[in-house]
C-alpha cells in the first residue's frame, strides 16, 4: 500500500484491483454472476416452446429477452461484489490502511468503482454472450424458427445487441449502486440487504397496486423492472418505459447511491 501513498488515481486502481482480485471470493462471485445467467436463461428459454400457441408465429415471444432472463438472479453476484469491495474492509478494519495510503477519499472510491465495474462488465459480457449462444441452439428445438418469424439470436443483430449491452450496463450499475449503499451504510449485511431490497421488493409491491395508472407509474421508477425493459426488443409501445430511458432510471439511482455514499465517506471518521 505505500506504493500509492500520494492518491495518484492510477496507482490507486491498481491497488484496487489488486486487493479484489486476490480475496477467493471475487473468482467465485464473478463465475456465478456468468453461470447463473446461463443457466437459469437456459432453463427459462427451454421451459417456453410454441405448442401452446394458436401458430408458432402468434407466440409473440420475445426470445431475447428469455435467454438473458438469467440475470435477475445473476445480478445478487453483482451486489454482494459491489457491497464487499467497501463492506469488507470496514468489517476487517482494513479501509484505515487504505486511506492512511491514498488519503483522498474521492481517488480510493473512484478507483473502487472503476475496479467494480470492470469486472461486472467482464464477467456479465461473458454471461450474456454465452446466454445468448445457448438460446440460439435452444429455441429452434421449441418451435421457434425463421420461418415463424423468429431469427436465431445473434449479438450482431441490432435489437439483440442493445439487449445484449443494456444488459451488461444494468450489471455495471446494479453493481455500483451497491458500492455506493456500502459505502453510506459501512455494514455488509445491511447494505446488502438494502439493496435487494429495492430491486426485488419495489417491484412487488407495484404489482398489488390496485389502479392501474399508479402501477404503470411505479413501474417507470422501480430500479429493477425499469432497468431491465432495455432487454426488450418487441412490442416496445406497451412498456411502461422505454429501453433505453428505463436504463437511465437506474443510472439515476446508481449516481445517487455514489453521490451519498461518496459525501458520506469524505466527511466521517473511517
Amino acid at each position: 500500500m505505500s506504493s500509492v501513498r500520494g492518491g495518484g488515481a492510477g496507482r490507486a486502481v491498481r491497488a484496487e484491483w489488486t486487493k479484489l482480485r486476490t480475496l477467493p471470493s471475487t473468482g467465485w462471485l464473478l463465475f456465478a454472476l456468468a453461470g447463473i445467467t446461463v443457466a437459469v436463461g437456459a432453463a427459462v428459454t427451454g421451459s417456453v416452446d410454441t405448442a401452446d400457441c394458436v401458430t408458432p408465429a402468434a407466440c409473440e415471444e420475445d426470445t431475447p429477452r428469455l435467454a438473458l432472463s438469467g440475470v435477475r438472479l445473476g445480478q445478487i453476484a453483482a451486489i454482494v461484489l459491489g457491497v464487499l469491495a467497501v463492506g469488507g474492509e470496514y468489517a476487517t478494519g482494513t479501509i484505515t490502511a487504505t486511506l492512511a495510503a491514498v488519503p483522498r477519499r474521492g481517488t480510493v472510491l473512484a478507483a473502487k468503482a472503476a475496479v467494480v465495474a470492470g469486472a461486472v462488465a467482464a464477467a456479465g459480457a461473458v454471461g450474456v454472450l454465452a446466454a445468448l449462444a445457448v438460446g440460439r441452439g435452444i429455441l429452434p428445438r421449441n418451435g421457434f424458427t425463421a420461418a415463424h418469424g423468429y431469427p436465431p439470436l445473434s449479438p450482431l443483430d441490432g435489437a439483440t445487441a442493445r439487449a445484449a449491452a443494456g444488459t451488461v450496463l444494468y450489471l455495471v450499475l446494479v453493481a455500483l449502486l451497491s458500492l455506493g449503499v456500502a459505502t453510506a451504510l459501512r455494514d455488509t449485511a445491511a447494505a446488502t440487504t438494502a439493496v435487494l431490497a429495492l430491486l426485488w421488493i419495489v417491484p412487488i409491491v407495484t404489482r398489488l397496486v390496485g389502479d392501474a395508472a399508479w402501477r404503470e407509474r411505479l413501474e417507470k421508477v422501480a430500479p429493477m423492472s425499469a432497468g431491465l425493459a432495455v432487454q426488450s426488443t418487441r412490442d416496445l409501445e406497451r412498456l411502461p418505459i422505454g429501453p433505453w430511458p428505463g436504463l437511465g432510471v437506474l443510472a439515476g439511482y446508481a449516481a445517487a447511491a455514489m453521490l451519498v455514499g461518496g459525501v458520506l465517506f469524505a466527511v466521517r471518521d473511517a
